[in-house]
């Protein structure tokens, strides 16, 4: 029994459901001799800002039980120097490429959509309005439904391409937030990005990050990643994309179920870069036990509590 793997969001089909998540794979190329990029469903870019961002202080990763706190800072080369220097590489990749754009005013998210339009090779957008590791823009878009529905109607009237809102999980109701999205165009949401954390050295009696606080990702947000998917998955009629400490295709399956469309492997890939790969033949495996032949299908599946 052979399985029907396309996801459609918006205009475009993705090949399969399981994509790299930004910010955890570089720019594509990086890991291109280390696993099969033609099997993945899609690379999620680094962030792309309208000027190049050195990124936070460091130490800006940080071991914890079971995942890392990171604080970045969203350290990207600039819309520019990914136009010339990053996209042609990228063009070549045999998966669709999903740009993730941050920005710390709603003219900047502008601006670099209406730098990236220029591009064909893109397949769509990722709009980041929910990293927790920079002072301006990020989280503070992601937190106000009013801002998040406006500017996502202000980039949907720049592009037809697929359109994707990252949530954040620091909200007391993310749906809200998914919501807001839908009703401002998005085609899709990604749930989740990453939760606010904080390591303190006990010696120094400071936190280890310069700044202070990071965000937390691995196995450990997973169970807050399925939780908040399967929330979101019910308040819109949207596909929405799972993200968060998926490891195993077991991990993936839980997303699936919960109502994702499709989803995204990140620090796993730190741990082992052919993650991705191991979780798509897993679903693969899974479905044509429990005789499923679609990501539909699977979803139908699932029993409510």
């Amino acid at each position: 029994m052979s399985m029907d793997l396309r996801i459609k969001i918006g205009n475009k089909i993705l090949p399969n459901p399981v994509g790299v998540a930004s910010g955890t794979f570089g720019y594509g190329g990086e890991y291109e001799k280390l696993i099969d990029l033609a099997k993945l469903g899609a690379i999620y870019t680094k962030a792309v800002t309208l000027e190049p961002r050195e990124g936070n202080e460091i130490p800006r990763i940080v071991e914890t039980p079971s995942g890392i706190l990171n604080s970045i800072g969203l350290a990207n080369v600039g819309v520019t120097r990914f136009l010339s220097e990053k996209l042609p590489a990228l063009a070549k990749l045999p998966c669709a490429v999903v740009a993730n754009v941050a920005g710390a005013t709603e003219a900047e998210y502008m601006a670099v959509v209406e730098r990236l339009e220029s591009a064909a090779q893109l397949w769509g957008y990722e709009i980041n309005v929910s990293c927790p590791n920079v002072k301006h823009g990020g989280m503070a878009f992601g937190t106000d439904p009013q801002q998040i529905e406006r500017l996502t109607k202000k980039i949907r009237a720049l592009t037809k391409r697929p359109l994707i809102v990252k949530c954040t999980p620091n909200v007391t109701d993310i749906t809200v937030i998914a919501k807001a999205a839908e009703a401002g165009g998005a085609d899709a949401v990604s749930c989740i990005n990453t939760l606010v954390g904080m390591v303190i050295d006990t010696a120094a009696k400071r936190p280890v990050l310069p700044a202070g606080t990071g965000g937390l990702s691995g196995p450990a947000v997973r169970p807050v990643g399925v939780a908040m998917t399967y929330r979101v998955s019910r308040a819109v009629s949207i596909p929405v994309i799972g993200i968060g400490g998926i490891m195993t295709a077991d991990d993936a399956i839980q997303y699936l179920l919960a109502g994702a469309s499709a989803v995204q492997v990140g620090t796993g890939t730190f741990v082992d870069p052919s993650i991705p790969v191991k979780v798509l033949e897993g679903i693969v495996e899974y479905c044509k036990i429990e005789k499923i032949a679609s990501i539909k299908e699977l979803h139908s599946r699932f029993s409510q509590p």
